[in-house]
């Protein structure tokens, strides 16, 4: 059970989260200062009180500016946490009252920034055009990072995080990977590729951590080889133009424009598909404007969204 002395501790430090948490941020007390909006020897004096308060502490002179001591960082991080959580609930009740002005933290692969992100933020702005999106785009791993964290409202990522108890996740697309080869490759005039055939080949790939470099290691493991990877890239476009310069082949989505020059791309055989699915934090209470495109993106995938397909069930 936490003490009294504990909780009026927590309610003296509670005006001050956003100062801690920006230092923290910075690590100068000037630009937490300007970040605030408030004087620096305003910001100053009331490190100094905090540390009087607290017994110990919280910074100590680095450079030009200042490092955290160790209980700075506990209570910087704490506050982090609970600025987060206080951000979350001040939308949530402003989008209660009016839930046609909201936003959405929308956080998805680099390749569904082409189409499908496109698509399903379109169609759904046309019936509700208040509604504003910040948009996060990286690795599969980092979109799940953020989401858990609270930095994002929704995620669309592949493969989907269904072994995970703290999210949601549902389908919401498949999307086809084919192998993409260099014209005058040996494969190049082939109908299908089996995935056993690229054995000795040079892939060129994503670093670990995308979803799509999961794929391609696990339809290897499938096929009973050990991938040769020959490049790893952060981003499928630079993955393609290293096959075309000649330097391996790669298993992407299909293009949904007619290939690049010095691209050549042959389906799977059997066909490969990866399912895109949408995930949010089990438990947790979405605004009112997330709940609407969530809803809206399980259920209303636009027709003849180039490369794409409604999952299969």
């Amino acid at each position: 059970m936490t003490h009294e002395s504990d909780d009026r501790l927590a309610a003296r430090l509670a005006p001050t989260l956003a100062l801690l948490a920006a230092v923290g941020e910075t690590g100068h007390v000037t630009r937490a200062a300007e970040l605030l909006g408030i004087p620096q020897p305003t910001a100053s004096r009331r490190l100094a009180a905090l540390a009087d308060l607290v017994g110990a502490p919280l910074v100590l002179p680095a450079g030009r500016g200042i490092r955290l001591t160790r209980a700075g960082r506990t209570l910087a991080a704490a506050s982090s946490r609970a600025l987060t959580a206080v951000t979350a609930a001040a939308r949530e009740v402003r989008e209660e009252i009016d839930p046609g002005t909201g936003r959405i933290v929308l956080g998805f692969l680099h390749l569904l920034g082409r189409t499908l992100v496109p698509s399903l933020i379109g169609a759904f702005r046309e019936r509700n055009p208040g509604v504003r999106f910040s948009l996060a785009q990286g690795s599969r791993q980092d979109m799940l990072r953020a989401l858990r964290d609270g930095e994002i409202d929704l995620v669309f990522v592949a493969p989907m995080p269904l072994d995970d108890p703290d999210l949601v996740t549902r389908p919401i697309a498949d999307q086809e990977l084919v192998l993409s080869v260099p014209p005058a490759h040996r494969l190049a005039a082939r109908r299908r590729v089996r995935a056993a055939e690229l054995a000795g080949e040079e892939l060129v790939t994503l670093e670990p951590g995308y979803g799509l470099r999961q794929i391609t290691d696990d339809l290897c493991a499938a096929a009973g080889f050990e991938p040769r990877i020959a490049f790893e890239g952060q981003e499928s476009e630079t993955v393609r133009g290293l096959v075309a310069a000649g330097l391996g082949v790669a298993v992407l989505p299909r293009s949904e424009q007619p290939p690049a020059g010095g691209v050549t791309e042959i389906p799977l055989s059997p066909a490969l598909f990866r399912t895109i699915g949408m995930s949010w934090r089990a438990g947790d209470r979405l605004t009112p404007a997330a709940r609407a495109f969530r809803d809206h993106a399980l259920t209303a995938l636009p027709p003849h969204t180039p490369g794409f397909r409604p999952p299969h069930p």
